[in-house]
């Protein structure tokens, strides 16, 4: 009789960080802690979510660095801003954090695929590009959140840096890229006209740039579109 061998994958355990990080946001965003609120302090914090002092610092770090709360030295934390009270159904809570993580490792691997796209990009490459992106203006148009076509237009931009390595790590980071993008564009889509034309805007600078192969611009409009991206989530511009 023959072994069976299962592939099994470990179930997600999610960070304390992350899990406070979400609870902090969710009141954030549902108003019952509103911009200029003071909160808790650290002791108060630890006390009432029963978790320790460096889970407490690294959660209102987050919070800090996505731009929604502010640290006044010797004073204590407020809320700086305040993101869309809709943030929270298109996402975990605990998910949230690890989601706006994402940005980081994007904005150092996507800007340098922009750039080396625009170098080296071929014709069939850069016409794959324009098709991912004239999908992703058709499931706009259709009313859909389209994360599916935008993971497309990054892919094609990776595969257009000519190094295999690039698409690949792309596709490593597809479970928590589709989440981030669902959110991301889930805002856009319940959002205005004027969010998703620029949420199209940014994408055809990108096509733009590598189409004219101008590699500094590339690099730019990428950077600059995912820091939006980033932006639009934890409400940085207050735009709906």
């Amino acid at each position: 009789m023959n072994d069976v061998t299962l592939k099994l994958k470990p179930a997600r355990r999610e960070r304390l960080a992350d899990v406070l990080y979400g609870q902090i946001l969710e009141q954030i965003a549902s108003g019952q802690m509103a911009e200029g609120a003071k909160l808790p302090s650290e002791a108060h914090i630890c006390r009432d979510f029963q978790v320790s002092r460096p889970v407490v610092r690294e959660a209102l770090m987050r919070l800090q660095a996505d731009g929604l709360v502010v640290s006044r030295q010797g004073i204590g934390t407020f809320v700086k801003s305040r993101p869309s009270d809709k943030l929270t159904s298109l996402a975990a809570s605990a998910e949230i954090a690890s989601y706006l993580r994402a940005f980081e490792p994007r904005l150092a691997l996507e800007t340098e695929c922009a750039g080396l796209a625009a170098m080296r990009r071929t014709k069939a490459q850069l016409n794959q590009i324009g098709e991912a992106l004239a999908a992703l203006e058709g499931a706009f148009a259709r009313g859909e959140t389209g994360w599916e076509e935008d993971f497309a237009f990054h892919h094609a931009v990776a595969e257009a840096a000519g190094n295999e390595l690039f698409p690949r790590l792309l596709e490593e980071l597809r479970d928590i890229l589709s989440g981030s993008m669902r959110m991301a564009l889930g805002l856009t889509r319940q959002g205005s006209d004027d969010r998703r034309r620029r949420v199209l805007e940014e994408h055809r600078k990108i096509y733009s740039a590598i189409s004219g192969q101008n590699r500094d611009l590339a690099r730019l409009y990428m950077r600059y579109h995912l820091t939006e991206s980033r932006a639009r989530i934890t409400g940085s511009h207050g735009d709906l």
